[in-house]
């Protein structure tokens, strides 16, 4: 695989492209990111991608140029909390990291310009993937034994409830006395 080669879901792609058609020009270097991902892409449905790629919601280890590795979900928007825990689709790093393949760099201009090489170092977590082993878990385990959590009683429905009777004493209870 390539370094400009990635793997998006359905999902992604749809998202991508929408991204593009919003960018403000073509040399905004959003745009050139975006167009580099999307014409090296293979699209497959979100079962079939795999367990190893970025998606959109994973949680990923990745380092830029070298650095400590930094671990983060990528986010569809920017989240106001908590800070550090997630990475926008819509920065230069969150949009580069969606579709790698763990392992696998991308070399790409920033905002300002500079070159940054980002590394796919491990996907932590992809919903996907816990989709599909939620699915996998689901097929092989027995189901639950069906055991009624009511008790139904028959003819319930045709006495209906009286509300206790307040006798001489208060309550139709005779109490102790009556035993």
């Amino acid at each position: 695989m390539s370094e400009k080669d990635c793997i998006l879901t359905t999902k992604d792609h749809t998202i991508l492209e929408v991204m593009l058609e919003r960018c403000l020009g073509r040399d905004d270097p959003m745009a050139i990111l975006l167009t580099t991902k999307l014409g090296a892409a293979r699209v497959v449905f979100g079962e079939d991608i795999p367990a190893n790629v970025a998606t959109l919601n994973s949680r990923v280890t990745f380092s830029v140029d070298g650095r400590e590795p930094d671990t983060r979900v990528i986010s569809h928007e920017r989240m106001q909390s908590p800070v550090g825990l997630f990475l926008p689709l819509t920065s230069m790093r969150g949009l580069a990291l969606i579709g790698l393949s763990e392992g696998q760099p991308l070399r790409f201009a920033g905002q300002d310009g500079v070159q940054e090489t980002v590394v796919l170092e491990s996907v932590l977590y992809q919903p996907e993937a816990a989709r599909r082993e939620k699915h996998a878990l689901a097929r092989t385990t027995p189901p639950p034994e069906n055991r009624p959590v009511l008790t139904l009683i028959r003819g319930g429905v045709q006495s209906p409830c009286r509300p206790p009777s307040a006798g001489s004493g208060g309550l139709d209870d005779p109490g102790p006395p009556a035993a």
